[in-house]
C-alpha cells in the first residue's frame, strides 16, 4: 500500500481526535519517508492548529493538514520555465543522478516536451555507461531530435563543447545534457561539472549565437530521482546538492506504489523544488509538478 493510500485509509477510519490519532499519523508520515524530524514537527504543528481552530471533525483536520503540506512544498525555491522563454533565450539543462533512476529516458521526455516550444538538442555526455549513447540516439531518432555524441569512454566535456557548437549555429532554444551516473566521489562529480560549466561559459562567449547575442545561457542542474527508493532518494539529493548547487528535482517512477513523502523532505531540508514528475514509459508521461494537486492526491 502506497503512502497516499495509507493516509486516505487512515482518515477514512474516522479516528478520534486524541493523542493516539496524532501518534499514529506521525508513524504514517515517517513510513512515507517524511523523515522523523519533519514528521513530528508537522504533527505537532497540526495539533496546535487543531486546538487553535477548535476542529470538531476529521474533515477540518484533513483540510488543515493539506494546507500545511502544501506550505511545506512551496517553501522550496522555485523558478518558472516561462521566465526564460524569451525570444532570444537559450537554456542548458544538465541532468544528474545515479545509474538506474531513468535519467536517459527522462532526457528524452524533457526533449519531447520542450521541442514543442523550440528546437531542442540532446547531448550524450554519459560516455561511461555501456549502451547509454545508443539508447539516447534511439530516443532522438524516434522524436526527431538531434543527438550530439562521441564514442564510449570519451570526454563528457568535449561532447558538451560540440553540442554547444551545434546549438550556436543551429538556432536551438534548449540543450539537454545526459550526464554520467558513475561518479563515485563528490570530488569527481564537482570536477566533472566544473569542467562542463567552464566549457559552456567559454564556448558560449566565443561567438554570437544564431540569434545574434552573447549572453550566457540559463544553466539548470536538475537531479533525477527514483521516487520508489524513498529515503535513499533524499540521501542522493543531499549528496549531490552538497557537491553541486542543484536547481531542482525530477521524480521518476511516481506511481501509486511510491512512498512520496521524500518531496516534503527535499523542500523543507534542502529547499529543493520538484519541477517535473514522470509516471510511465511513454514520452508524454512527464508533467510539471503542482504542489496543491500533489497534496490533494494524497488526502
Amino acid at each position: 500500500m502506497g503512502f497516499g493510500d495509507k493516509l486516505k485509509r487512515f482518515f477514512g477510519l474516522k479516528p478520534a481526535l486524541d493523542d493516539d490519532f496524532f501518534d499514529d499519523l506521525a508513524d504514517i508520515l515517517v513510513e512515507g519517508d517524511f523523515g522523523a524530524t519533519l514528521a513530528f514537527e508537522t504533527v505537532d504543528e497540526l495539533r496546535r492548529r487543531c486546538w487553535k481552530n477548535r476542529c470538531g471533525d476529521m474533515a477540518a483536520v484533513r483540510l488543515l493538514l493539506m494546507e500545511m503540506l502544501a506550505e511545506t512544498l512551496k517553501k522550496a525555491r522555485h523558478y518558472d520555465e516561462s521566465d526564460i522563454k524569451t525570444e532570444k533565450s537559450f537554456r542548458v539543462i544538465l541532468l544528474l543522478g545515479v545509474n538506474g533512476v531513468g535519467k536517459t529516458t527522462t532526457a528524452a521526455k524533457l526533449a519531447a516536451m520542450l521541442q514543442k516550444n523550440g528546437k531542442t538538442l540532446l547531448a550524450a555526455a554519459d560516455t561511461f555507461r555501456a549502451a547509454a549513447i545508443d539508447q539516447l540516439k534511439i530516443h532522438g531518432e524516434r522524436l526527431g531530435v538531434r543527438v550530439v555524441a562521441h564514442k564510449q569512454g570519451g570526454d563528457p566535456a568535449a561532447v558538451v563543447y560540440d553540442a554547444l557548437e551545434a546549438a550556436l549555429t543551429g538556432g536551438y532554444s534548449s540543450l539537454i545534457v545526459d550526464t554520467a551516473g558513475r561518479m563515485h566521489t563528490k570530488t569527481a562529480l564537482v570536477e566533472e561539472l566544473k569542467k562542463i560549466d567552464r566549457v559552456v561559459r567559454a564556448k558560449y562567449g566565443e561567438q554570437p549565437s544564431a540569434g545574434g547575442f552573447h549572453a550566457l545561457p540559463e544553466m539548470r542542474r536538475l537531479l533525477v530521482l527514483d521516487a520508489t527508493t524513498g529515503s535513499n532518494a533524499f540521501v542522493q539529493a543531499e549528496t549531490f546538492n552538497e557537491a553541486v548547487k542543484l536547481d531542482g528535482v525530477i521524480l521518476t517512477k511516481m506511481d501509486s506504489t511510491a512512498k512520496g513523502g521524500v518531496v516534503f523532505q527535499l523542500a523543507d531540508r534542502l529547499a529543493l523544488p520538484v519541477l517535473y514528475v514522470c509516471d510511465g514509459e511513454k514520452y508524454e508521461n512527464i508533467a510539471p509538478f503542482n504542489a496543491d494537486e500533489y497534496v490533494r492526491e494524497f488526502l
